[in-house]
C-alpha cells in the first residue's frame, strides 16, 4: 500500500530518494519517538517538538490541555508531522558536496482528541514507542492527571519518506584530489542507567530499561 503523490507530499528535489510505500515510511517512524509538528495559528507558523507513538495510520500526540499546540490541535487546523534520524556525515572532496545519510518522513493530516478508552490507549502507544514495556511497570495516571492531560489522533492523510546513503557524490574532476572524503556514521546509543537519588533501596533495575541494547545493572 502507498500513499498516493501530491503536490503536498510529493519529493521535490532528489525525487530518487523519495518513497511513498507504508511499509518505508512506517518503518522510519516507528524507529523514533521524537517528531515536530508544524501548524499556523493567525498566519503564524509554529513548530513544536513533542513524544509521539503510531498505531497503524494513526499516530497519537499528547500535551497539557493549555498548550497552545493542543489548543489550536483539537480545532481541525492542517498539520505536517516530520521525524528524522541522521544516519552519518558525508564528507565531500568539496565544501559544495558535503551532505548527510538520513531517513526522514513528512506527514500531512489533521487531528481530533481522543477521549475515554481511545484516550488510554493512545496514552499507552506513546509510552511504548518511547520505551517498550515501562506502561506497565508504571503508576498509571489517576483522574486529576488524565484531566489535565489531552491525547490526540492524527490519521495520516498523505504522506513521504526521503532517505540518503551512501559516500559522497563528487564532480569527477574532484575525486583525483589529495582530500580525503567519506562517511561518518552517527548512531543512537543508550548510556548506563542512573537510578534517582530518592530511589529506595533494594529496587532492582526493570525489564524495560535492562531490555536496551547494550544496557546492565
Amino acid at each position: 500500500m502507498t500513499f498516493d503523490k501530491t503536490d503536498r507530499n510529493q519529493v521535490k528535489r532528489s525525487p530518487q530518494r523519495g518513497h511513498y510505500d507504508r511499509e518505508t515510511i512506517y518503518r522510519v517512524l516507528d524507529a523514533g519517538f521524537l517528531c515536530h509538528v508544524g501548524f499556523v495559528v493567525d498566519e503564524q507558523p509554529f513548530v513544536i517538538p513533542t513524544l509521539y507513538g503510531r498505531e497503524n495510520d494513526n499516530v497519537y500526540l499528547h500535551g497539557s490541555t493549555a498548550s497552545r499546540m493542543v489548543k489550536n490541535l483539537v480545532t481541525g487546523v492542517p498539520v505536517c508531522l516530520t521525524v528524522t534520524h541522521v544516519d552519518g556525515l558525508v564528507l565531500a572532496r568539496s565544501a559544495y558536496h558535503h551532505s548527510m545519510n538520513y531517513r526522514s518522513v513528512v506527514l500531512f493530516g489533521t487531528a481530533v482528541e481522543a477521549m475515554d478508552d481511545e484516550k488510554d490507549r493512545g496514552l499507552f502507544v506513546i509510552s511504548e514507542q518511547v520505551l517498550k514495556g515501562r506502561w506497565d511497570e508504571s503508576r498509571l495516571p489517576n483522574e486529576k492527571e488524565l484531566k489535565a492531560t489531552t491525547v490526540l489522533r492524527m490519521t495520516i492523510e498523505s504522506a513521504s519518506a526521503k532517505i540518503r546513503t551512501g559516500p559522497p557524490n563528487d564532480e569527477e574532476e574532484d575525486y583525483a584530489l589529495p582530500i580525503w572524503a567519506g562517511v561518518i556514521p552517527l548512531r543512537q546509543s543508550y548510556g548506563k542507567p542512573e537510578a534517582d537519588p530518592k530511589l529506595s533501596d533494594g529496587i532492582e533495575l526493570p525489564k524495560s530499561v535492562a531490555n536496551l541494547s547494550g544496557v546492565t545493572e
